[in-house]
């Protein structure tokens, strides 16, 4: 299981990085809680630490789904959430949070899919798109790019749905046209209470770039 383990990894590191208004963040300052512990866990601890810090993040993601069910915001950070810890865990518990993952996501759909951008329908892309398909999981490049277009019709300048549409173009041997929208989200405007998100988005956009100059040159 380390390849699927390494898939989620990538995931979880795709999921975290969605966007907030400063508006939902005063009104609901609990989620902006669970959004920076994110970054932290994500970002400063090491790997061996992050198994136990993500089912603690969960808890307390779940725990807004349980305060404000109704809100789609807090079923989008349990997905994130769970999504991470499966990149933390890897192995058959890998596999089981992801399909819990998606849940979560198909719920914040269900109940407001325009919630932060559009983040559950990236963030729903982003899980088809990297895991494996069927027997393994529920992987699907078709229901991937859908889902991805749909976020960028509702965010089309945000930073993480054109990265993450550049990422599948690239995925999909389209380098000329990845390289359009990674260059949106290279000039995307930086987002309040999330400098540490955009600073480490733009380094993978940077990677990113590389690669596809690469690709074109040959």
């Amino acid at each position: 299981m380390n390849m699927l383990k390494r898939t989620l990894i990538t995931v979880a590191g795709g999921m975290s990085l969605m966007l907030m208004s400063i508006a939902q963040a005063d009104e609901w300052p609990e989620l902006l809680a669970v959004q920076q512990q994110w970054a932290v866990v994500n970002y400063t601890l090491a790997e061996k630490e992050r198994d136990k810090a993500f089912d603690e993040l969960i808890a307390k993601a779940e725990s807004l789904t349980q305060a404000q069910p109704q809100r789609a915001e807090g079923w989008i950070w349990l997905g994130i959430s769970q999504s991470s810890a499966a990149g933390a865990k890897g192995g058959l518990d890998a596999l089981g949070l992801a399909k819990q993952a998606k849940a979560s996501l198909e719920k914040a759909i269900s109940l407001d899919e325009k919630a932060l951008s559009g983040s559950a329908l990236t963030s729903l892309g982003v899980l088809y798109h990297k895991l494996p398909g069927w027997p393994v999981s529920f992987g699907s490049d078709k229901k991937a790019e859908k889902l991805l277009k749909q976020a960028l019709e509702m965010n089309p300048k945000g930073i993480d749905p054109n990265y993450f549409y550049g990422e599948f173009l690239f995925d999909d041997g389209k380098y000329t046209k990845a390289k359009e929208y990674l260059l949106l989200a290279q000039q995307a405007e930086p987002r309040a209470n999330r400098a540490l998100a955009d600073s480490s988005r733009q380094k993978e956009i940077e990677m990113l770039l590389t690669k596809v100059d690469k690709k074109l040159s040959r």
